[in-house]
Parts: structure tokens; sequence; C-alpha cells
């Protein structure tokens, strides 16, 4: 007997519609995974840049983490106009005029000159960012029947990890060019990690397809079963979540208790994603003020090394069980855990140790969250729903930064901002508890009719 009963029921019950799912995933989830290493990219190199430019800029711990809130607001308030565009004008010619846009603005970031220039600056990228992550996640939905879309976040979202390694390492490099053309080190930063953005987009208008309907690459026959499995999938999931006389308008929809708690899970796990990205450079700084920011960069890998494999490793798990509750609430609890132990001072093996255990279990769980809400709203209403979602995550994203920039420069250390993270994914943990996540519903009718 197989190991993975649920993968080989899948496999038999529809074979067409799981070989289309393969072939997408190679053709889609590497340039996917490309394009966010970009995007990531130009959202957390804030935070290497500030090994050297809040001296430059004279700037506060609380002003610098202002900065980075008003990135997020900017990406909260723009998330759900940007989703809208993606399903109108497709994701072909929206992801692509974004991610050029973005690049220029981040790249623009090397003009800051104190602190109400890098507010502004920070604000357009915020702007010009805000479409892509949203509608990555709806364009997923296009093209993933929610039995594979655990792999298919992981393997999509460890462009977190791997460019938080990747570039922790390279940024601590590039800030050694400081001086080269008469330029700052955390300028030649801006301008070598922002410009691929630009670039990039310009690829991604010949290389995606809006929908499985438009692949060139895809049979005629390959189309039809995929596009039927997913939408087959969704519509078992809004049956289950309405009864059939209903038909919920989107405003509904949104104040549902089940997208309410869908939104208030995700504020609370989004606030250790902003509390890793942000802080990690800095808190691993504090290990010793004589550690060069090279020595900062390649200690700061070794949580984003741990996060790649556990994402890769329990997102596959969670699939090939088809169970999500608790698949998200074990690592939001040892990301807590890993925060707690990060505020113990004076230790830092133990810190590292609890720096990743805060990243991997936050960047995990993120990953199996967003396999399901999708599942909550119909069709037309989907674009809005996970824009909404991911708006109200974010919004934590933006307070985390000044509470935690204000926590430090009140006390001197960074232990109250993670004791404040801690409490928050344990708060978030509860709430999914209350979720409906169990067993994949979609496998169940899958083994019914395997048998």
């Amino acid at each position: 007997m197989s190991p993975f009963p649920h993968e080989d029921a899948a496999r038999a019950s529809n074979p067409a519609a799981h070989a289309a799912t393969r072939k997408v995933s190679r053709h889609l989830l590497g340039f996917l995974f490309l394009l966010f290493v970009v995007s990531f990219l130009d959202r957390i190199n804030i935070g290497f840049a500030g090994l050297t430019m809040m001296k430059d800029l004279g700037l506060t711990s609380t002003q610098f983490g202002f900065a980075t809130t008003l990135f997020y607001v900017a990406y909260v308030a723009c998330g759900i106009p940007g989703n809208l565009a993606l399903a109108r004008v497709g994701a072909r010619r929206w992801i692509s005029f974004i991610m050029i846009a973005w690049g220029v603005a981040s790249t623009a970031t090397m003009f800051a000159t104190n602190a109400h220039t890098l507010y502004v600056l920070r604000m357009i990228v915020g702007v010009t960012e805000a479409g892509f992550l949203p509608g990555m996640l709806l364009y997923l939905t296009c093209w993933f029947p929610p039995a594979w879309r655990a792999r298919a976040n992981a393997l999509f979202m460890i462009a977190m990890p791997v460019t938080a390694a990747l570039g922790s390492a390279v940024s601590g490099f590039i800030l050694k060019l400081d001086g080269h053309a008469g330029l700052a080190g955390w300028q030649w930063l801006f301008v070598l990690e922002g410009m691929p953005a630009a670039l990039l987009g310009c690829v991604a208008f010949f290389y995606l397809d809006d929908t499985p309907r438009a692949a060139r690459w895809l049979t005629d026959a390959e189309k039809r079963a995929l596009e039927a499995e997913i939408a087959g999938a969704h519509a078992s999931a809004l049956l289950a979540a309405h009864t059939p006389s209903q038909r919920p308008g989107l405003w509904q929809q949104l104040k549902s208790p089940v997208v309410i708690r869908f939104a208030a899970a995700y504020f609370c796990l989004v606030n250790t994603l902003a509390m890793v990205a942000v802080w990690a450079p800095l808190i691993v700084k504090g290990f010793s003020a004589s550690t060069s920011n090279v020595t900062v960069g390649l200690l700061a890998t070794i949580p984003q090394i741990v996060t790649i494999v556990a994402m890769i490793v329990w997102g596959r798990r969670s699939d090939r069980r088809q169970e999500r509750k608790w698949h998200l609430i074990l690592p939001m609890l040892l990301s807590g855990i890993g925060c707690v132990l990060t505020a113990q001072g004076g230790m830092p093996l133990v810190q590292l140790l609890g720096i990743c255990l805060a990243s991997a279990g936050s960047y995990t769980a993120m990953s199996i969250f967003w396999t399901t809400p999708d599942q909550a709203f119909t069709p037309d209403a989907r674009a809005v729903g996970l824009a909404v979602i991911n708006a109200i995550g974010n919004i934590s994203s933006a307070a985390n930064p000044l509470v935690v920039g204000w926590l430090k420069d009140a006390t001197h250390s960074y232990a109250a901002g993670l004791v404040y993270s801690a409490a928050l994914l344990v708060l978030g943990a509860a709430i999914v508890a209350t979720l409906p996540l169990g067993r994949s519903r979609e496998m169940k009718d899958v083994r019914r009719a395997a048998a």
C-alpha cells in the first residue's frame, strides 16, 4: 500500500487533472517564485539598509520603524484596488505593470536624505507593491485545486525565507560598497536590489497567462480537466458554507463570522512575519557590538535555511494528510516559543535558536493559512475577499515596526517587542482552533470515488 493514499486517490479519480496540475507546477511555480524573491527583497532590504542608514540619516529606532509602518499603511490601502484591477485587466498586464513601477520606486529610496523623505519614498514603494501578493494568491486559485494548494503555496512562499537568506548574505557584502561612485553602502543596496524587479516585470508580460484556458502550453483536454477540477472544488466548498437557498452578496460574505475569524487570525500571524523580516538583522547585530555587517548577514541566513526546509516538509505533509487546522496551529505556537527564547538577552545561541523557531513557525503557518480562505467566497467575491483578509493582516505589519521601535527606544531592548509578538501568536492559534479547517471535503469525495 502506498504511504500517501490521499495523493493516490486524487490521481486515480481524475488522472487528467492530476497530470495537468503537475505541468502547471513545473511551468509556473519557478517563475512565480522568482517574482516573489524580488518583491520580498524590495520589502525587507530596509532592515539591512538600517544597519548604516539610521546613522547616516540621523534616525531613531522609532523613526526607522515609522518608515516601515508607512510602507504597510500604503500597502494595505492599495491592496483591494490592486486585486480588483488584476481581476479586470488580467494577471499578465497587471503584474508586469506593478513590478516595473515598484522596481523604480524601490531604487528611488536611495535618494532619501532624512526621515521625512524616507517616509514619502517608502509609501510610494508600498503603493506600487500592494497588488502583488494578494494578486498572486488569487492567481494561484485559478491554477491549482485546493488539494494541491499547501504544496503550491509553500513552493511559492519559500521565496520569503530564500530571499531573507540570500538577501542577508548579499546585503552584507553590498554594504561594503560604501563610498564607491560617491554612494553610501545602503544606497547601493537599493540600486542593486531594486532594478531586477523592473526587468522581470518586462519578462512577466510575455511569460504569464491569465487563466488555464489561455495557456498555449496546455492541451485542450488538460485545460478542460483542470478547470473542471478547480470549479468543482470551489462549488463543493461553497455549498458547505452556505445552504442552497442562500445567494450571499459581497458584503454579506465579508462580514460573515468565518471570514472575520480568518482575518483576525491572519492579523496575529503577520505581526511575527514583520518582526522577523524587519528586526532580525538588528537583533543579530545586538549579539555583539563588534559584529561586522557581513557576519550579521551570514548569521541571519541560518534561520532562513531552517525555514525553507520546514515550509516544504510541512506543506507536503499537510496536503498528503489533507489536514489544515493542526498544521496551522502547531507552527504558530512554535513561532511563539521562538519569540520568547529570542527575548532571553545575553545568550546568543539561545536567541539564534529562537529566531530560527520564530521564522520557521510563522512562514510555515502562512503557507498553510492561504490554502483555505478562498473557499469561503463565491467566485465573483474572491478577489475582494482575499484582498480584505490580506489587508487586515497587514495592518499588523504596519503596526509592528512602530510598536517594536517604540518599545526598543523605551526599554533599550527588543525583548518587550518579542513578547508582544508571542502573545499575538497564542491568540491567533486560539482563533484558528475555532475555524472550520478539518480534513478536506474535496479529498473525502475523492476517496469515496476511488474506493
